[in-house]
């Protein structure tokens, strides 16, 4: 079940729409590896640990948009938001990480790429390189997972998260996101009964997601 709440921050102009060839390419293998029509492979884990080490140098200043607009109307408007541990998917260059950690008592970020952890330091003092789907992490330990522009890894995804914990689901650029997952296709893909509270804020949107059996 997914409820929507009305917009309350505007989408400023500019927004930096990503050319529509390689984003639907990477929207079409997030779809198809969160429902399970993909395997997540050694080599796709490769594949995306090289790009974004590639990516890192120049990441804050030529890829990131820069906006937070949806995260902060999740943790606003998103509510009520758990008060444990958060941990942090896809954290890149730790753009959003103080974002979480003045939400978050203690907040754990987590990517695939060292260059981006290591691009991170000044913004996040607790790093890890992990791969998603396999996260080295107890059952039910973390409160609060967010994943920012990242793929779903449904099974890890409900292991590690409390039974009364949450998911920070947020597309910086909405639809236009070359990651881009609705809210409803997120429930269908998590194991288990989940209720979705979504909308858009800024050039993005965001969905929260608790299990509720």
């Amino acid at each position: 079940m997914t409820a929507t709440l009305p917009r309350a921050l505007p989408s400023p102009d500019g927004k930096p729409v990503p050319p529509p060839g390689t984003t639907d390419t990477f929207r079409a293998f997030a779809h198809d590896l969160a429902t399970g029509r993909r395997p997540w492979t050694a080599e796709a884990a490769q594949f995306i640990a090289d790009l974004f080490d590639q990516l890192a140098a120049d990441w804050d200043t030529t890829r990131a948009t820069g906006r937070d607009d949806p995260l902060r109307d999740a943790l606003t408007r998103g509510g009520p938001i758990p008060r444990g541990p958060c941990l942090e998917l896809g954290s890149g260059t730790g753009l959003f990480t103080p974002v979480l950690t003045a939400a978050f008592p203690h907040v754990i970020s987590v990517d695939l790429s060292m260059r981006m952890l290591q691009q991170a330091h000044c913004r996040s003092p607790w790093r890890v390189r992990a791969d998603a789907s396999r996260l080295p992490l107890a059952d039910a330990s973390v409160t609060t997972m967010a994943a920012i522009d990242m793929l779903l890894f449904p099974a890890e995804t409900a292991r590690v998260l409390a039974p009364d914990g949450l998911l920070l689901w947020i597309n910086q650029l909405g639809s236009d996101g070359p990651l881009y997952l609705p809210a409803a296709t997120v429930v269908a893909a998590l194991p288990g009964t989940w209720q979705a509270t979504e909308s858009e804020a800024g050039w993005g949107s965001w969905a929260v997601l608790r299990r509720t059996g």
